[in-house]
């Protein structure tokens, strides 16, 4: 079963050479931390910021450098700042070749809900929606079940939507699994020490594996 950075570290195995990448509020930042080398990548902040760095070390903040989510940053050689309006510009053209996001569900025809929860206060869904509606690639870091045990990958989600139909592929604690066209989870690999059945009890969605799913490889 893999923590937090085990998602990101395993996300980042998708990024290719000469991505321009939009990493979310959550898990997907730990991801400029686990840039694989020899790649060139340009990470994008929709709150207007081009070459992104990985995080700061204790002591070497800048507050003045933050990220979606507020949280301190580095920038990288080249890098470039610029207001909003430029940023969500650069989203909505789909100059974006792959988008990183967290969710609270995801269902099993690719709806995502990832910014409200009944009855809790919210600023806004911030740039989610944009996000969604115009990423060429989108790639979900998530926990498959929450606290009570529950899945959160389902047959339709319960929350308010943030897309719909929109999502290809899921990485959890416990798996790498693709949307299908036509609906469902597809197992991919598994996440080391973790079993098939205990994957497919954990799926609340329709899961379709083969009988020899491959583990993760992190390295």
């Amino acid at each position: 079963m893999l923590d937090k950075n085990g998602i990101a570290k395993r996300i980042a195995k998708e990024i290719k050479d000469g991505y321009y990448v939009n990493l979310g509020i959550g898990i997907p930042t730990l991801v400029a931390n686990y840039i694989p080398e020899g790649i060139n990548v340009v990470l994008q902040s929709e709150n207007g910021l081009l070459g992104m760095g990985p995080f700061p070390f204790q002591g070497e903040e800048d507050a003045d450098m933050i990220n979606a989510g507020k949280q301190t940053i580095t920038t990288l050689p080249g890098s470039s700042i610029f207001d909003s309006a430029m940023s969500f510009g650069m989203i909505r053209s789909q100059k974006i070749d792959l988008t990183i996001l967290g969710a609270m569900e995801v269902s099993e025809n690719g709806d995502i809900a990832n910014w409200k929860i009944p009855g809790k206060m919210v600023k806004g869904m911030g740039g989610a929606m944009d996000l969604v509606a115009s990423a060429k690639n989108i790639i979900v870091a998530m926990q498959h079940i929450n606290k009570a045990g529950e899945s959160k990958l389902l047959p339709a989600c319960t929350l308010p939507l943030t897309g719909v139909n929109c999502i290809r592929k899921v990485v959890t604690e416990l798996a790498v699994l693709d949307i299908l066209p036509e609906g469902g989870f597809r197992l991919i690999e598994r996440a080391p020490g973790v079993s098939v059945d205990f994957i497919r009890q954990s799926t609340a969605g329709k899961l379709f594996a083969d009988a020899d799913v491959k583990e993760m490889e992190l390295n």
